[in-house]
């Protein structure tokens, strides 16, 4: 089967989606090729033990490490992509990520673009997710030409509690921005949000948001179910002709003018690692050899500030973060990173997430008097930290970077916990299978020799071939990187539309 559009998008998720909005107006044909299917609303959407426990949604698709051991990457296959199940914090990269600086084991290489070029597509990406959020309160927040649209998530009785509590520690707790209608998410079900299946509108995820938007346009249709095996260029290489596919059982063909990927950090390198031909023997526009490397997936740890003799009664509980130790204005000297709540932790949860067995009561009570938060440090690009395809499958060399500093991140949060009155305070740092924050295989670049895509998204070798996910991020930052992915997309959405 053959078909034909002007522009095929390759992913629906966060960037494939914002792709799909910024060019749905343009009246161009534009057909997504979606792998997965729509989530269909069951008892299991809100239901800990199904989602924590027995891993109802988690896929059954293994990556080899090169140590030899398989694992469960802990990614998503659904409209909408890993959004369907992010936490909905909708950070902007700090004005300071933009910029080349020393951290406590290497550097930041910075960005080819400054905070003030990016911040108009910061904007629109606001307004596309229906950002709640404030300006204020945080030391690190960079100026916005226009204020959000919607106020912030309201904290719980319990969290303003905590608010308080911190601000007389001494730090400066702020309003989370968050893509959520909390009264929408409630209705359903009185449920935290973070990690659960967004099956209705409380959710502003990639496909409630813009991708909802785009399919509103009689020009823009979406295929699930579609999983794209390679893209094919003509005798040159200079251009993609066709997206191969399979759907069903049967492999498809669709040709077009332009072509997207944007189907994630690890899956976008491995398609065009495997899309290699006699023009590109190393991969698809990889003649820097630098596509598939510079792997970076934020150094995290999960911390519990737990209180014996205050309740916590929040139902969904993540509205607050600090960044007082995100730039180098500590102790340290260096940046250390961004702590936020985590959705609130219930029996169940943390019950699924202990590193030993332990009774359902005993979690129960533990959870009762526990604040769960998340505490993210930069992970520095390395061309050795890489995705690599053998025998039709994805393999991962991560190079972890930064550590020291992520250790210290956590000795200064413990502290913080400790001042605001939690006397217990336990730490677990994740490892290679949470893959949600996975950036930096297709690195965006003002030198060819150096990156893999130009400032529009553009590879610099393929005409046509554009990658809008976050594969280009040139650095993971410390902060999620959703709301930049949306920016740049747009961004590439609009050279896109200039071009024709």
């Amino acid at each position: 089967m053959t078909g034909t559009a002007d522009i095929v998008i390759i992913g629906s998720g966060i960037g494939g989606a914002s792709l799909a909005h910024s060019l749905a107006p343009s009246g161009l044909r534009i057909v997504i090729l979606e792998r997965g299917t729509h989530l269909t609303d069951t008892p299991e959407a809100r239901d800990d033990v199904a989602i924590f426990q027995k891993g109802f949604y988690r896929s059954s698709e293994e990556w080899l490490g090169t140590d030899g051991k398989s694992f469960l990457p802990g990614n998503y296959y659904y409209v909408g992509g890993n959004s369907k199940f992010f936490g909905a914090v909708m950070y902007r990269y700090r004005r300071e990520d933009f910029a080349a600086r020393r951290h406590m084991d290497g550097a930041s290489p910075g960005w080819p673009l400054s905070y003030e070029e990016l911040s108009p597509w910061y904007d629109a990406a606001e307004q596309i997710f229906r950002v709640r959020g404030s300006t204020e309160g945080d030391p690190t927040e960079p100026p916005h030409e226009k204020p959000y649209g919607y106020p912030p998530v309201p904290d719980e009785p319990a969290m303003a509690a905590v608010r308080r509590r911190l601000e007389k520690a001494g730090v400066h707790p702020a309003s989370l921005p968050l893509s959520i209608d909390i009264e929408a998410w409630l209705k359903r079900a009185k449920t935290g949000w973070d990690a659960f299946p967004n099956t209705g509108t409380g959710k502003i995820d990639a496909e409630v948001g813009p991708l909802a938007s785009a399919l509103a346009h009689p020009n823009v249709s979406l295929v699930t179910g579609a999983d794209v095996t390679c893209l094919e260029t003509d005798a040159a290489g200079r251009r993609v002709v066709a997206a191969v596919y399979r759907k069903d059982g049967a492999e498809h063909r669709i040709a077009a003018g332009r072509f997207a990927v944007a189907a994630g950090a690890v899956q976008s390198a491995a398609l065009l690692l495997r899309s290699s031909s006699t023009a590109h023997p190393a991969g698809l526009g990889n003649g820097s050899d630098q596509l598939g490397r510079n792997f970076m997936n934020h150094n995290t740890t999960a911390m519990l500030a737990i209180d014996p003799f205050a309740a916590n009664s929040c139902v969904y509980q993540k509205t607050i973060a600090f960044n007082d130790f995100y730039n180098a204005d500590n102790e340290y000297g260096v940046p250390l990173g961004n702590v936020q709540l985590l959705g609130h932790i219930t029996g169940n949860i943390l019950k699924a997430n202990l590193p030993v067995p332990a009774p359902a009561w005993f979690a129960r009570l533990m959870a009762r008097h526990a604040y769960g938060w998340f505490l993210t440090s930069e992970d520095l690009p390395n061309p050795e930290s890489r995705v690599m395809v053998r025998d039709g499958r994805i393999v991962m060399h991560w190079i972890r970077s930064n550590m020291r500093a992520h250790e210290a991140l956590i000795g200064k949060t413990r502290a913080v916990m400790r001042k605001a009155g939690f006397p217990i305070v336990l730490t677990h740092t994740f490892g290679r299978k949470t893959t949600s924050h996975q950036c930096g295989t297709a690195r965006l670049g003002a030198d060819p020799q150096t990156s893999v895509v130009d400032l529009d998204c553009r590879s610099h070798e393929v005409e046509n071939l554009y990658v809008t996910d976050a594969s280009v991020l040139p650095t993971s930052a410390a902060v999620n990187p959703a709301l930049t992915v949306a920016a740049l997309a747009i961004k590439a959405g609009a050279a896109i539309s200039r071009g024709y």
